[in-house]
């Protein structure tokens, strides 16, 4: 199971009114604590982002990244992830740091690291300076 989806638009609209909102430059995270034991994720990538196979892109990258590092048993949020214009032309890997960045912002617990986590299967190239 990745995650249980958000699906009516009055759900995002309820995150998005009451939630709190973290911001990076590669995506926006709504966070809403609910009484509820599930987590539900949304994704949403607008057409400012690009046609539909940009957004596609945006809203695959987003998915890859919150399957490494959300812990679906962290009690009940609703999360919704909001792509930003530059999304799609980022790796998944640095879509990746900026999904644990955020989780850091919001104080989420991050199973990427867990002491036994698996290794991230997006990883930066060989050589790689963050400042470049």
């Amino acid at each position: 199971m990745r995650y249980r989806p958000l699906h009516h638009n009055n759900e995002f609209g309820r995150v998005y009114a009451k939630g709190k909102s973290y911001v990076d430059p590669a995506l926006v995270l709504y966070v809403l604590k609910t009484r509820s034991k599930r987590t539900r994720v949304g994704l949403t990538a607008t057409k400012k982002i690009g046609h539909a196979v940009q957004r596609n892109r945006a809203r695959r990258v987003m998915k890859a990244a919150i399957d490494e590092h959300l812990d679906y048993n962290i009690g009940g949020y609703d999360l919704v992830f909001v792509a930003r214009a530059q999304t799609p032309r980022l790796k998944s890997w640095q879509v990746s740091r900026a999904v644990a960045r955020l989780f850091h912002k919001a104080g989420l617990p991050d199973k990427a690291l867990a002491p036994d986590a698996p290794p991230p299967a997006t990883r930066p190239p060989e050589g790689w300076a963050e400042g470049k």
